[in-house]
């Protein structure tokens, strides 16, 4: 197997924390309410797991696939692979991401799921690319903003690889 170089980006414990401290503001935002966190896979697993064990609401889980690119570039195209399997009309919904990129595929399933009408829908990423944004979107709940850089580790991937470092690390 050949080797890369992996700088730290976040380390374990900055992830915890932050962690902690979105969840203290969901439980604060939705007090006395059950929320529906609607993960997109595969990136999202590791932040919405550890994000949702500590909420004392309670939470039902969902998860949605969907594809925008072939291989490495963008179509443009969003697919939805696999949809949510419950109904939200109605309920509370707060999408968890693990990146906001361009914002072009989140922009799509927000539109998508408010189809569904739920009594409110909110996103939360765990970082976030501003420099990157192609169009207007901004998360509700933001772990992190950082530099447009190719980061791996806690769910994020480099070809299907890397997802289980327990940090953000970046490739040089």
């Amino acid at each position: 197997m050949k080797s890369i170089d992996i700088k730290v980006l976040i380390d374990a414990k900055q992830l915890e924390e932050r962690i902690k401290e979105l969840e203290k503001q969901i439980e604060e935002d939705y007090k006395g309410k059950e929320i529906v966190l609607i993960g997109l896979l595969k990136g999202s697993i590791m932040f919405m797991a550890e994000l949702a064990k500590n909420i004392t609401n309670d939470v039902q889980l969902d998860f949605m696939d969907v594809s925008s690119y072939a291989g490495t570039e963008s179509t443009g195209i969003i697919k939805i692979n696999k949809d949510i399997r419950d109904s939200v009309e109605g309920k509370d919904v707060i999408i968890v991401e693990d990146i906001i990129d361009t914002g072009r595929t989140l922009t799509y399933i927000l539109e998508y799921l408010k189809q569904k009408s739920p009594n409110s829908i909110k996103i939360a990423t765990l970082l976030s690319k501003p420099s990157r944004r192609v169009v207007k979107l901004d998360a509700d709940y933001t772990g992190f903003e950082i530099e447009d850089k190719f980061v791996i580790g806690y769910g994020l991937d480099y070809d299907e690889k890397y997802r289980n470092l327990p940090y953000i690390g970046y490739l040089e």
